[in-house]
């Protein structure tokens, strides 16, 4: 599901919107399809939008700690495909980091039709580029990711220390009332992170520093677009230091309530428990009010997932991804820590919050 609208509005600014045509012969995300691990790796073209989606916490020599973002999106246009230019699909890549040195998120983005070698998504195998900017699943299963990206670098390693998480029902993962309103999504969480990031400065990059870490990479394919009254919505994925791993999402309407929620718990030892959208409650604790967009956005919030709660609190506010002047997507996303209370305490760690479709929202209440 992650940034699906916000890399949508980008390809609407990189094409004309018949590119996205809702005809288009796309594939179909069903039930009863299970991931096929590792083939499931690689890329899907037949299906309209896919995305490879890594956040993580990272600390420096002297343990400061450091957020990242860094995704690959896929997109079908629904044009006739072939030959070293291939207008059928379409590379887009998003990088982030947060450095609480420098007070607010750094960002780069760019876009580029696939074909040439120099951007593509591979079918079989993680192997997503565009320029300089790379993800590669190696034969020992650890990821090697880089992004030389305007004010900040990250190059890194990624080391799955647990096998995949596969959401939903063996991989088919609804986002809405209706069937269709699915995808097939699986997660790596608990990657041990190494490698060196170069962070920003005031005049544009500053150090290269070692850095060591955890990650957690989400892969998801689909066709379908999220329900019609969907405005946005809020997705936690989290690490917790005893090995387990936590992923929750509400999709929301414009009057806040869910449109769809779901959650899943896996404990060291691999055991999931699903929740349905009866059983998870994202409850806002604190606003940010971004300088630039004027949005507020929730930025300290009380997870509900069945009987436990985990409260999230930000690495930094400022972590709005403000693309208006390139691509248009504006969101938050940011690191957060994780603390249990109630039935979880105890459980605590370190993941990331999204919180999509907050301008939106803040325009519709204007009108």
């Amino acid at each position: 599901m992650r940034s699906l609208l916000a890399m949508l509005s980008a390809l609407a600014a990189f094409f004309s919107t018949s590119a996205l045509a809702a005809d288009a012969p796309f594939a179909a995300v069903e039930p009863g399809r299970a991931i096929d691990w590792p083939q499931d790796s690689g890329a899907h073209p037949a299906y309209r939008t896919e995305w490879w989606y890594a956040t993580g916490w990272l600390q420096t020599p002297d343990k400061k700690p450091l957020g990242f973002q860094i995704t690959f999106f896929r997109s079908n246009t629904g044009k006739g495909g072939g030959g070293a230019f291939d207008p059928s699909q379409v590379i887009v890549a998003h990088a982030a980091l947060s450095d609480p040195a420098f007070g607010r998120l750094v960002h780069d983005q760019d876009i580029a039709r696939q074909g040439f070698g120099l951007a593509y998504a591979a079918n079989g195998n993680t192997d997503v580029k565009l320029d300089a900017w790379r993800m590669v699943r190696e034969a020992d299963g650890r990821y090697a990711v880089s992004a030389d990206a305007a004010g900040f670098a990250l190059h890194l390693t990624f080391t799955p220390t647990q096998p995949p998480m596969v959401q939903g029902e063996r991989g088919y993962s609804r986002k809405g009332p209706s069937p269709e309103e699915a995808s097939y999504y699986y997660s790596e969480p608990q990657l041990q992170v190494t490698g060196s990031v170069t962070r920003p400065s005031a005049k544009g990059r500053g150090d290269t520093v070692d850095v060591t870490g955890s990650a957690w990479l989400d892969h998801e394919w689909s066709s379908t677009l999220l329900p019609a009254d969907a405005a946005g919505w809020d997705w936690l994925g989290a690490n917790l230091d005893d090995g387990s791993a936590l992923m929750a999402f509400k999709v929301r309407s414009r009057d806040g309530r869910a449109v769809w929620a779901h959650a899943a718990l896996r404990d060291r030892d691999g055991r999931t428990t699903r929740f349905g959208p009866n059983n998870v409650e994202f409850t806002p604790e604190r606003q940010w009010r971004s300088p630039r967009t004027n949005t507020r956005y929730p930025v300290a919030m009380t997870v509900r997932v069945g009987a436990m709660r985990w409260r999230l609190a930000p690495l930094i506010d400022d972590q709005e991804l403000d693309s208006r002047e390139s691509t248009g997507a504006v969101y938050w996303e940011g690191a957060v820590t994780v603390k249990g209370e109630g039935q979880a305490e105890g459980k605590g760690g370190r993941g990331y919050l999204e919180l999509t479709g907050y301008g939106k929202e803040a325009e519709a209440g204007k009108r």
